[in-house]
């Protein structure tokens, strides 16, 4: 650095050391100047004014409020769900009761079915047996009729010419 004005460059010792104190104190302070400037910047680039701050805060108030509020209605809806599966659990249980015992009263509907199916094919089998029998009794009966008819008529017949040749009619 230059020496100042009014200033003798071979003045006394003391004079020299303070100046050189106070040169280096300057720099010093430049220095320190030149950093803060810089954080200045910095600071400025970071910054965020009070408006935006407060903006900016009551957005997350109300996001947190809004969250709060969606928590709450997922909890609901969460315990309609629990309750509704629970529901579901319960009804397929019973339906599954249901079915087994729809199963069991068909299985045993099938078999009396069966059951009847066969009696009723034995009873028709008997019944044409029957109607067999019958109409073998009724041909039978016709025959034994038309032959105790035939037998009555060949005695009406045969008692008439022998009345006949025994004895004339009077008139």
């Amino acid at each position: 650095m230059a020496t100042p004005l009014g200033w003798s460059q071979g003045g006394s010792g003391s004079v020299c050391l303070a100046f050189d104190q106070l040169r280096d104190v300057i720099e010093s302070q430049e220095e320190l100047i030149h950093q803060l400037r810089n954080v200045m910047v910095l600071q400025d680039e970071n910054f965020v004014s009070k408006e935006e701050f407060q903006e900016v805060e009551k957005k997350l108030g109300e996001e947190k409020a809004a969250h709060a509020k969606t928590k709450a209605l997922l909890a609901k809806e969460e315990e309609k769900l629990q309750f509704a599966l629970g529901e579901v659990e319960v009804l397929s249980k019973q339906l599954e009761k249901e079915k087994l015992a729809f199963e069991k009263a068909l299985s045993s509907i099938k078999n009396r079915v069966l059951q009847e199916s066969s009696k009723k094919d034995q009873l028709i089998s008997k019944c044409n047996g029957i109607t067999c029998l019958t109409s073998g009794s009724r041909s039978n009966r016709r025959d034994y009729m038309a032959q105790v008819l035939d037998q009555k008529h060949k005695k009406a017949s045969g008692t008439r010419r022998a009345r006949s040749r025994q004895c004339p009619r009077e008139k």
